[in-house]
C-alpha cells in the first residue's frame, strides 16, 4: 500500500526593494493633504471624461454592431452627466472646474485608436473596440472608487453622493460591455 506524501509548498523568498531605487522628490506644487490630492485627482477625472465625450464617437463611428453602438451612444450621454457631477463637485468645494491631463486615460484612448487602426471593420475591430471600452471603464472604476473614499472621508456629502453614481454607472457600463462581447460578438470575430 502506497502512502501520500505531501506535495511540497512553493516558498517565496521575501527581497527588499533594491537599494539602488532613488526616492522620488516631491514637486513643490505636491499635494501635502489629502483635501489637495482629492482636488488633483479630481482634475485629473475631469480631463478623462472631456477627453472620452470625444473619444466615444470615434468609436461609435467604428463600431458595426447594432448592440455595441448602442451601448457607447448611452455611454456617451452618460458621460455628459459624469463631466456635470463633477462640475459640481468642484462648485461643492468651491473651486472653478479644472481639468489636468490625465496620462493614463491618454495612453488608453491612445491604446484604442491603435486597435481601431490595427483591425479591420467588422466584429474583430468590434472586440477590440470592447476590449478598449472596457480598460477605460476598469480605469475610471478604479478612480471614481477612489475619490469616493476620499470624500467620504473629507466629508464631502455632494462629491460622495456624485462620485458614487458616476460610480455606479461605470459598472453598468463595463457589465452591458462584457454582455454584448459574450453574447454573440467575440464568437464572431472568429475566422472559420
Amino acid at each position: 500500500m502506497k502512502t501520500k506524501t505531501p506535495a511540497k509548498k512553493a516558498t517565496v523568498k521575501k527581497t527588499a526593494p533594491a537599494k539602488t531605487q532613488e526616492k522620488i522628490p516631491a514637486k513643490k506644487t505636491a499635494a501635502k493633504e489629502l483635501k489637495d490630492l482629492f482636488e488633483d485627482s479630481l482634475k485629473d477625472i475631469y480631463w478623462a471624461e472631456k477627453a472620452l465625450v470625444k473619444a466615444l464617437p470615434k468609436m461609435y463611428k467604428n463600431a458595426t454592431d447594432k448592440k455595441l453602438q448602442s451601448a457607447i451612444e448611452l455611454h456617451l450621454a452618460e458621460t455628459h452627466v459624469h463631466v456635470k457631477r463633477l462640475e459640481e463637485c468642484f462648485a461643492s468645494l468651491g473651486k472653478k472646474a479644472q481639468a489636468k491631463k490625465c496620462d493614463a486615460m491618454q495612453g488608453l484612448l491612445d491604446e484604442g485608436k491603435s486597435i481601431m487602426e490595427e483591425t479591420e471593420p467588422g466584429a474583430v475591430r468590434d472586440a477590440g473596440i470592447i476590449a478598449a471600452a472596457q480598460k477605460v471603464e476598469h480605469y475610471e472604476i478604479a478612480t471614481y472608487g477612489t475619490l469616493a473614499a476620499y470624500a467620504k472621508v473629507l466629508k464631502e456629502k455632494t462629491c460622495l453622493k456624485n462620485l458614487l453614481a458616476t460610480l455606479n454607472e461605470e459598472k453598468i457600463c463595463d457589465k452591458l460591455l462584457s454582455k454584448v462581447a459574450d453574447i454573440t460578438l467575440n464568437s464572431k470575430a472568429i475566422k472559420n
